[in-house]
């Protein structure tokens, strides 16, 4: 059901958007703000006047523009042409060429998108600026979620940014640095002492009972549309010249449905003569939608038995999408155990300067286990986002690289303890 909050009105109809399309029937929608569900249960895409957006967008006049965030690509958002782009500065994360980790890969072009430098350090505030975007226009006061961490800090941190309430629903075991961002932007927090699925539906309730703005991504299909602009940002970064793969985490499929959507975007308009594979990487512990691929079957829950929280989704809400964007793309699936995500965090790091948490580093991680196995061709270019920053989680980071020398102030100490761990100083 829509939320209780009221729609300013007809005339304010978008001119880009057609209208909203359940991905299972094929029912179609009025694209409203509070638009949610389909009927029949499936989740709806947002189906694009592509003949009017070549119209209005090109890559000369997109080139000029000075608005470096993912409000760059209005003309491809699902907004009223009046509506504010939310006051923190979402998206045009760096993408830096790693020619180090690209040799020690074995491929011969590596780039990562470090999408943890987002506002709250998640890619998750992709969707959560567009949530809060839709919530303006639908008159809403209050939004809410539920999360296993990066996606209820994101909505707090946008939220509080634009005045409006939030109630965010998060499972026990989440990091406690998102519990701490999500307390210091002032969100309502509830724990629930249960797994994500407990979390999800409790939220839901509390939703339909008090009419708050819905920002879980499994029900407004807003949000995809927010993440997608990282794929938007990947080809215009890239000057438009698509990679051979892109990989990334994947837990309830909200990600790679959007990164696969913004993709689709750009080549029904013209704007890239091809598409990309993608890499769908899981952990090991928590991978129902690539065990469905995997195997051919219906995918069905797992338990979420993985240190990557934000990806420990074990009944992912956006399957339908997910593994639609995974087969259309001939995409690629990789599981990886806990350690091997540590490894790669580690690698990430002292290789390319960039921290990750863990499952931000999961992508990274699936594209060295692919590169191992001979699956990546050697002359391959790839990009591999990172969705997470470490900070989020510096229990597992620590675990993963150890803990820092630690001795008096006395130099003969220091030598020892170098000769100790094996360090050759020059």
């Amino acid at each position: 059901m829509p939320c209780s909050c009221q729609w300013k009105g007809k005339e304010d109809k978008m001119k880009n958007v057609k209208y909203g399309k359940c991905v299972r029937c094929g029912k179609t929608y009025e694209a409203v703000p509070n638009l949610t569900n389909c009927s029949c249960g499936g989740i709806l895409d947002i189906v694009y006047d592509y003949d009017y957006i070549k119209e209005s967008l090109t890559k000369e006049k997109l080139s000029k523009r000075e608005e470096r965030s993912m409000w760059r690509y209005r003309e491809l958002l699902p907004v009223e042409e009046k509506t504010p782009a939310p006051p923190l500065r979402v998206g045009w994360s760096p993408l830096y060429e790693a020619p180090r980790l690209a040799g020690e890969l074995g491929i011969a072009k590596l780039y990562v998108k470090d999408d943890g430098l987002n506002p709250t350090a998640s890619l998750k505030d992709r969707a959560s600026s567009m949530a809060v975007a839709k919530a303006g226009e639908a008159g809403a006061k209050v939004i809410a979620c539920s999360s296993t961490g990066n996606a209820a800090s994101s909505l707090a941190g946008n939220a509080a940014a634009a005045g409006l309430s939030t109630y965010i629903f998060v499972p026990s075991r989440a990091p406690k640095g998102k519990v701490a961002q999500l307390m210091t932007f002032g969100a309502t927090v509830v724990s629930v002492q249960g797994s994500y699925e407990d979390t999800f539906e409790l939220s839901k309730q509390a939703i339909d009972k008090w009419g708050w703005y819905n920002r879980n991504a499994a029900i407004n299909p807003y949000l995809s549309e927010g993440k997608k602009t990282v794929g938007l940002e990947i080809m215009e970064q890239l000057g438009w010249k698509v990679p051979d793969y892109i990989a990334i985490s994947v837990g309830d499929g909200c990600t790679i449905a959007g990164l696969w959507k913004g993709l689709k975007d750009l080549y029904a308009i013209g704007f890239i003569d091809r598409l990309p594979r993608l890499i769908s990487a899981q952990a090991s512990g928590c991978c129902p939608l690539n065990r469905a691929i995997e195997t051919g079957e219906d995918w069905y829950p797992m338990e979420e038995n993985t240190l990557a929280d934000s990806i420990a989704v074990g009944v992912p809400r956006n399957a339908d999408k997910a593994l639609m964007a995974i087969r259309e793309s001939n995409g690629l699936t990789v599981n990886v155990s806990d350690e091997e995500i540590m490894a790669a965090q580690k690698l990430l790091g002292s290789s390319c300067g960039v921290f990750g948490e863990p499952a931000g580093v999961t992508g990274t991680a699936g594209l060295k286990k692919l590169c191992e196995q001979g699956k990546i061709p050697a002359d391959a270019t790839v990009v591999s986002v990172v969705t997470g920053n470490g900070l989020k989680d510096v229990e597992n980071a620590i675990r993963s690289c150890g803990e820092p020398i630690s001795i008096p102030g006395d130099m003969d100490r220091l030598m020892q303890a170098f000769a100790e761990r094996g360090i050759a100083v020059s």
